[in-house]
C-alpha cells in the first residue's frame, strides 16, 4: 500500500512541475503522425536509464521531468500465484537479486524452443517476490541506487499512481501459458479495474485472444516487431514475412511497434542508410508506428554525432514522415525534441545568450582545426570559431589543436618520425613539435581525428578521420570574414615564453602582424578574443582595446579569491574555467555547485566553460547521458556566459529551441539540481568523499613578463631525434595540486511509493 503522506506530495509537487509546464511543441506546426498530434514519449520501466527499471525512483522521475502525457511501460510477468508484476526480464535474475535470495532455485525452462536457465518468476509466490530487490540490469549504468532496495511493484500499484500513459507490453504469453498461467485473463481482467492505454506483444495470437474483450478506444493494441529473421512462436511466421502483411496486423491491431532498424537502417559501418517505407505504409494501413530501441548510453550511428536528440528528430522531423511514438530509457530526450527542437528551422530566434564557441572548429566531427572542422563549425552556427596558433620552423603561424603534432596528424608514421624530442618544459614525455618542421613540411602531413573516448570503444567520424586540411592563420582570418554568420574569432595562445627563449620565435608578435594584415584591428563586424593561460601573454595585447582578452583557468578550482579577480581584472575581460570548476563530480556525479561563477560574475567578468562533448561518457550521470541537457543546466542553472564546445551544432541548436527559457520553463528544461542523484544513493553505496578543489590565489596568477625572444635559436642535435631539453626558467601559471533534477526531486523520491 502506498503512504498517503508521500502520495500526497508527489500530487503537490507533480502540479507544481509538470502541469504547469504544458508542451510546447512549434505551434501551428502540422505533426506527420497517424493523427496529426505530437509523437508520444513511452518511458521504458519509467526512467531506466538512470535508475533501475520498473522501480518506484524509475516511474516517478519519468513522470516527473517528460511531456506531461508521458507513458509509462510496464514489460508484465506473472507470479506462481497468478499476480501480474512489472519485471523488464522474464529472467528476474538480470534485473533484481534474487539469485542472492533464493540460492538454488533457478531452473531450466524452454523460452520460445530455446534452452534458458535461470530465475524465472513463474516458480515464485508473489509474497516470496516481495523479498527481492530489483538492481540495475544493464551493467554499463551506474549500480549506486541498488542500495535502495527496491520491491517489485504489482501492475495495480503502478497503475494506481495514476500515470498520464499506462502501457502493457506482454512478451511472453505462450511461455506463460505453457506453465498454467493465463496472461489473456490477467490482462482483461486487469483492464476493468485499472486505465491500461495500450497492449503490446510480439504474439499475434495472444493479441487476437483479447481484440474482442477490450475497448479499442481505451485501449490500443500494439503487435510487436522482434527482430526480422526472428519468429513470431504462435504463427510461426517470421517477423520480416509478417512485415509484408500489414493489412493483416491491421485486423487485431491499431498500431505497430518496430525497432529503430526498421526505419532508418545503417551500414556495416554504422552509418545511416535511406529510410525504409515503413511508417507511410503503416500509416496508409491506418496503423500507428512506435519504435523502440532508444537508448542515450549506447552507441548509434555516426550520422548523429552523438547526439540523441538529433536521432530522434529524425525519426520525428524529417519532412517525409514522424512516428507516433518512441520507446526510451531517457524520456527526458524525446520531451526535449518533441517540445523543443522540432518543426525549429533555420529562422529560430536564439531563447538563450550564451557564446557557442569551437573547440578546433567542429572536431567531433573532422580532425580538429582543418578546413572541414571550421567550415562544418560555420554551418553548424557557432558563434565564436576558434584557432589555437601553433608555430612552423620558419614562423609561420597556424591553428593546430597542440603543439605537439603527434596529438593531432599521423607524422609519428611519416619520414619525420626521427624528430622526437623530450621538451618537460612544454609537456611529459615525447614529442614531435610543429617548431621541428616547416609550413611546407606540415602540410603534408594527414591530419588525425582526436578520440579522446577510445577507451570506451567510442569513436569519431572513421569516415572522415583523416580528412581535411590544415589553415595558416591568415587563412583562418579570411575564412572567418567570409562567414557572415560569425560574431567573432577566438585566438589562442600557449607556451609564447618557451618559444620566445629557446627556439628565438615570436608567437605573440605573429599573431599581432596577422590580425593586422587582415584589417581585425580597425573592423566591428567580428570579435576578436585573444586567450591564453598566461597573463604574461595577455598583457601584450593590453594594446589593442578593441580586442577581448580572456584568461584560461588551466586547473580545476572551486572559487577565487577577491585579489585573484583582482588581478585577473587588470589583464582580462573574460575568463575560461573547466566544466568541474563550476559542477564538481565524484565518480560521475555532480557534487554541488562551487562558487567560481559566481565569484568572476561579481566582478563583471564573464564566464566561458569547456569542454562540452556529445559522448555520453563525457557527462555526469546528472545530465541523463545527454548534451542538452549538460549545457542547458550550465548555461540556465549555473549562468555561465558561454559553452566551448567540439560539437557546435549541438549547443546551437540549444540557443535557439522554441520552449521558455524563462519563469516557467517545462519540466524537461529545468536545470539540473547539482547534488540531488547523491542524495538519493544509500550509505553502503556512495563513492568515498573525495577532497575540495583549490582556490584560484593571487600567486596563481601572477607572472613575470615574457622573456625576450633570443636571436639565434639552438641548434638542433643530428638528426633530432630522441633528443631531450631541460626545462629552463619560464614565465608561467603555477599549477594548482590537485568530472535534473527539480529542486525537490531527492526528497520526493524518498516519500514516494513508500510500502
Amino acid at each position: 500500500m502506498y503512504n498517503s503522506r508521500a502520495q500526497t506530495l508527489f500530487l503537490f509537487l507533480l502540479l507544481h512541475s509538470v502541469l504547469l509546464a504544458p508542451l510546447v511543441s512549434a505551434a501551428g506546426s502540422k505533426w506527420t503522425t497517424l493523427s496529426g498530434n505530437p509523437p508520444k514519449v513511452i518511458a521504458n520501466g519509467g526512467f531506466s536509464g538512470i535508475f533501475p527499471s520498473s522501480t518506484s525512483y524509475a516511474y516517478s522521475l519519468a513522470v516527473l521531468i517528460s511531456v506531461p502525457d508521458v507513458v509509462l511501460w510496464c514489460d508484465v510477468q506473472l507470479t506462481k500465484d497468478g499476480v501480474g508484476i512489472c519485471a523488464p526480464d522474464l529472467l528476474l535474475s538480470n534485473s533484481s537479486d534474487i539469485a542472492d535470495i533464493f540460492k538454488k532455485r533457478n531452473k531450466a525452462y524452454l523460452v520460445n524452443g530455446v534452452p534458458t536457465r535461470g530465475w524465472f518468476s513463474v516458480d515464485f509466490t508473489y509474497k516470496e517476490l516481495s523479498t527481492v530487490a530489483l538492481t540495475q540490469g544493464v551493467y554499463s549504468r551506474t549500480n549506486k541506487f541498488d542500495g535502495n532496495a527496491f520491491p517489485i511493484l504489482t501492475v495495480q500499484e503502478v497503475a494506481s499512481t495514476k500515470p498520464p500513459g499506462f502501457w502493457l507490453n506482454v512478451q511472453h504469453d505462450q511461455f506463460f501459458t505453457q506453465h498454467n498461467l493465463s496472461m489473456r485473463t490477467f490482462v482483461i481482467s486487469v483492464s476493468k479495474s485499472v486505465i491500461v492505454n495500450y497492449i503490446s506483444s510480439p504474439e499475434v495470437a495472444f493479441l487476437k485472444s483479447i481484440t474482442a474483450r477490450l475497448n479499442p478506444k481505451a485501449t490500443k493494441l500494439v503487435f510487436r516487431f522482434l527482430g526480422q529473421d526472428e519468429t513470431d512462436p504462435s504463427t510461426n511466421q517470421t517477423y520480416g514475412s509478417l512485415l509484408k502483411n500489414l493489412t493483416f496486423i491491421k485486423t487485431f491491431a491499431s498500431g505497430i511497434m518496430v525497432p529503430k532498424s526498421y526505419i532508418w537502417p545503417v551500414d556495416a559501418n554504422n552509418y545511416l542508410l535511406p529510410h525504409t517505407s515503413v511508417v507511410l505504409d503503416a500509416h496508409k494501413e491506418g496503423l500507428e508506428v512506435f519504435v523502440s530501441d532508444f537508448s542515450n548510453d549506447v552507441p548509434f550511428s555516426f550520422n548523429y554525432s552523438y547526439d540523441p536528440v538529433t536521432e530522434f528528430l529524425n525519426y520525428f522531423d524529417n519532412g517525409v514522415f514522424s512516428v507516433d511514438g518512441v520507446l526510451a530509457d531517457f524520456p527526458i530526450t524525446p520531451s526535449e525534441a518533441i517540445g523543443c527542437f522540432a518543426h525549429l528551422g533555420q529562422n529560430a530566434s536564439a531563447q538563450a545568450k550564451a557564446l557557442v564557441i569551437s573547440k578546433y572548429g567542429a572536431s567531433g566531427d573532422y580532425p580538429g582545426c582543418t578546413d572541414l572542422a571550421y567550415m562544418k563549425a560555420i554551418d553548424d552556427h557557432v558563434d565564436i570559431l576558434d584557432c589555437p596558433v601553433q608555430l612552423a620552423k620558419d614562423g609561420t603561424p597556424f591553428c593546430l589543436s597542440s603543439i605537439n603534432l603527434i596529438d593531432s596528424t599521423t607524422v609519428a608514421q611519416s619520414i619525420f618520425s626521427n624528430l622526437t624530442k623530450s621538451i618537460p618544459a612544454i609537456k611529459s614525455g615525447s614529442g614531435i613539435f610543429t617548431f621541428s618542421l616547416t609550413w611546407s613540411q606540415i602540410q603534408t602531413l594527414t591530419p588525425s581525428i582526436a578520440n579522446p573516448y577510445a577507451g570506451y570503444r567510442l569513436f569519431r567520424n572513421p569516415k572522415s578521420k583523416t580528412a581535411g586540411k590544415y589553415l595558416t592563420l591568415a587563412d583562418f582570418l579570411t575564412l572567418s570574414k567570409k562567414a557572415g554568420s560569425l560574431t567573432g574569432v577566438l585566438i589562442s595562445i600557449e607556451n609564447a615564453a618557451y618559444l620566445a627563449e629557446d627556439q628565438g620565435l615570436d608567437v605573440v608578435q605573429a599573431v599581432k602582424d596577422e590580425l593586422s594584415k587582415a584589417s581585425y584591428d580597425n573592423q566591428v563586424a567580428l570579435r576578436v578574443m585573444i586567450q591564453s593561460t598566461n597573463s604574461s601573454v595577455l598583457q601584450k595585447f593590453k594594446d589593442k582595446t578593441n580586442y577581448e582578452l580572456v584568461y584560461k583557468v588551466d586547473e580545476n578550482i572551486r572559487d577565487a579569491a577577491n585579489s585573484a579577480v583582482g588581478d585577473i581584472k587588470k589583464f582580462a575581460h573574460a575568463v575560461v574555467v573547466s566544466k568541474a570548476s563550476v559542477f564538481p563530480e565524484n565518480n560521475a556525479f555532480l557534487t554541488g555547485e562551487t562558487d567560481t561563477v559566481s565569484k568572476l560574475k561579481s566582478f563583471k567578468l564573464p564566464v566561458y566553460v569547456e569542454t562540452f562533448s556529445n559522448e555520453f561518457v563525457s557527462q555526469a550521470w546528472d545530465f541523463f547521458s545527454d548534451a542538452t541537457v549538460e549545457i542547458n543546466s550550465y548555461v540556465m542553472g549555473a549562468s555561465v556566459d558561454g559553452v566551448i564546445t567540439d560539437y557546435p551544432k549541438t549547443a546551437a541548436r540549444y540557443k535557439r529551441n522554441l520552449c521558455s527559457l524563462g519563469k516557467n520553463p517545462p519540466s524537461y528544461m529545468t536545470p539540473v539540481q547539482a547534488g540531488s542523484l547523491m542524495q538519493v544513493i544509500t550509505p553502503g553505496y556512495l563513492p568515498p568523499a573525495e577532497a575540495p578543489y583549490p582556490v584560484l590565489t593571487v600567486s596563481d596568477v601572477d607572472e613575470s613578463p615574457l622573456p625576450p625572444v633570443s636571436a639565434t635559436p639552438p641548434s638542433s642535435s643530428p638528426g633530432g631525434s630522441n633528443t631531450t631539453i631541460a626545462p629552463s626558467p619560464r614565465s608561467g601559471q603555477s599549477k594548482i595540486a590537485s568530472c535534473f533534477f527539480l529542486p525537490y526531486l531527492a526528497m520526493l523520491l524518498s516519500a514516494l511509493f513508500v510500502v
